[in-house]
């Protein structure tokens, strides 16, 4: 005779833990699915500013020399700049205003920290909601641009695998970011920071173009190491430093996890 195995409380608490991301994920698509216009709005502001300063002003620019020496057109240029802006935004989005609402009115969180999940399980849940909606606004503009032949390179293929890290740590530090804030006024800070990163990260000219000083200053920015990791792969010219940008975001992304984490933790169970 077979004998069935009960499974203890601790187990089935265990069992509900281990599935909780993927629930608060499944939570965050049923929401979004009652406003598809929302989500859809995403994909509409690099697309035209690709549409209006890519093809337009490239008509007046012609090509541009890339920091290593090789000529592009101009929209090739200005492509993956907005795919990587594309996912920063998008991760941002609903890892900044989305989180804030969650946390300071919905009280979704106080509710999800009675069950067995923890604060580690609603920051995965969190960051990886707001990663999968980066990378599905990338993967649209990764369409945009083979259909519009912005690609030189088979390396292109990487480029939505590299939009998708980006969205990551953007998604990561967004939410560590939302749990500091004390009333919407706050995220004027946010755009304060990412405004100068979009118009100043090599977006629309070459990193050559600024002085010196300003230079080592837009280096160390994560926008311009998402262009740079993004153009790189699109444009063809691949070398072994593309593993800084890579390890760059990794890092960003880990600590901004494990701080988006122990915030909640601090606000909902002190």
């Amino acid at each position: 005779m077979s004998t069935t195995t009960v499974p203890t409380e601790a187990q089935r608490r265990e069992a509900q833990r281990r599935t909780g991301s993927g629930r608060l994920v499944g939570r965050n698509i049923l929401v979004y699915r009652r406003a598809p216009l929302v989500f859809a709005s995403g994909f509409l502001e690099p697309l035209i500013y690709l549409l209006s300063i890519g093809v337009g002003v490239a008509a007046l620019v012609g090509d541009v020399t890339l920091d290593n020496g090789q000529e592009v057109p101009y929209t090739v240029f200005v492509a993956p700049a907005m795919l990587a802006t594309q996912a920063m935004n998008g991760a941002l989005f609903d890892a900044t205003f989305g989180v804030f609402f969650r946390l300071k009115y919905e009280h979704l969180y106080d509710a999800v920290l009675a069950t067995p999940m923890r604060p580690v399980d609603v920051a995965v849940g969190e960051v990886t909601w707001a990663t999968l909606r980066g990378a599905g606004y990338s993967a649209a503009f990764v369409v945009i641009m083979a259909v519009m032949g912005l690609t030189e390179s088979w390396w292109a293929l990487l480029a939505l695998p590299a939009a998708l890290l980006v969205a990551f740590a953007f998604a990561a530090c967004g939410m560590a970011l939302s749990t500091y804030m004390r009333s919407w006024q706050d995220f004027e800070l946010i755009q304060v920071a990412v405004m100068p990163m979009f118009l100043l990260s090599a977006t629309f000219y070459p990193l050559s173009a600024y002085p010196g000083w300003l230079q080592q200053v837009v280096q160390v920015t994560p926008l311009y190491q998402a262009v740079d990791l993004i153009r790189s792969l699109t444009t063809g010219h691949v070398t072994p430093g593309l593993w800084l940008p890579v390890v760059y975001f990794l890092v960003f992304g880990t600590l901004g996890l494990r701080v988006a984490s122990q915030r909640v933790g601090t606000l909902i169970l002190r």
